[in-house]
């Protein structure tokens, strides 16, 4: 007897268009932009040329617009954990989940954050760096300011560029020294630029009381 074959089952407005991102992302996390066309990202989801234009008739500018977004939600997920336990440890596991993103996403994470992509724009730009002020806004809260002063706020956002930096280095380096002592590098410069600027700002001071005391594990 011959089995039956299964029923086809046509996918969704919502379904069909996470379907085209899920494949416009898996190859813009290991290639340049530039370097993907319309129909790569057809031939990835299965799917013809005029059905990528139908759900994204901007082309691929929109497309990629619309994975940026996509991926940056991920991103922003990253810093999401429980306000609760002692600070670094809290700042070491949302640094592994930030670099376990690095790390799967290397070429299109070096061609999102150094730029110069032809299809860069404002609105790519603004994506980009709403990842980089909602990091700050999550940091904030784990230490427990609802109003960082300025020298705060500059150390905070320039740690941020900091492991931005440090990511594609070690992307660069091939991924060298491993994630784990990255990571815990990362943590201990965290520490170092807060104790730079509690010399200078009473806020950062008493912060850099509490950590005195913070655990490890």
């Amino acid at each position: 007897m011959t089995p039956a074959t299964p029923a086809y089952r046509r996918l969704s407005v919502e379904e069909r268009r996470s379907q085209l991102l899920t494949a416009a992302l898996s190859l813009f996390a290991h290639r340049a932009p530039e370097e993907v066309s319309l129909d790569d990202v057809a031939e990835a989801a299965g799917v013809s040329r005029p059905l990528v234009y139908r759900y994204f008739p901007g082309g691929k500018q929109q497309l990629y617009e619309a994975a940026l977004r996509s991926a940056a939600e991920v991103l922003q997920q990253c810093f999401d954990e429980p306000h609760s336990g002692p600070l670094l440890p809290r700042l070491s596991r949302v640094l592994e989940r930030y670099l376990a993103f690095v790390d799967g996403h290397d070429t299109g994470f070096s061609a999102l954050l150094q730029g110069g992509s032809v299809v860069e724009t404002s609105r790519t730009t603004a994506i980009v760096d709403g990842v980089r002020r909602s990091a700050a806004e999550h940091i904030y809260r784990h230490l427990g300011i609802a109003e960082p002063g300025p020298r705060l706020r500059m150390t905070v956002r320039t740690w941020i560029t900091a492991v931005e930096a440090a990511s594609l280095i070690w992307l660069d380096e091939g991924k060298q020294p491993p994630v784990e002592e990255l990571r815990e590098w990362l943590v201990e410069q965290f520490v170092a630029v807060l104790t730079v600027t509690a010399g200078r700002d009473a806020q950062t001071a008493a912060l850099v009381g509490t950590l005195a005391g913070d655990g490890r594990d």
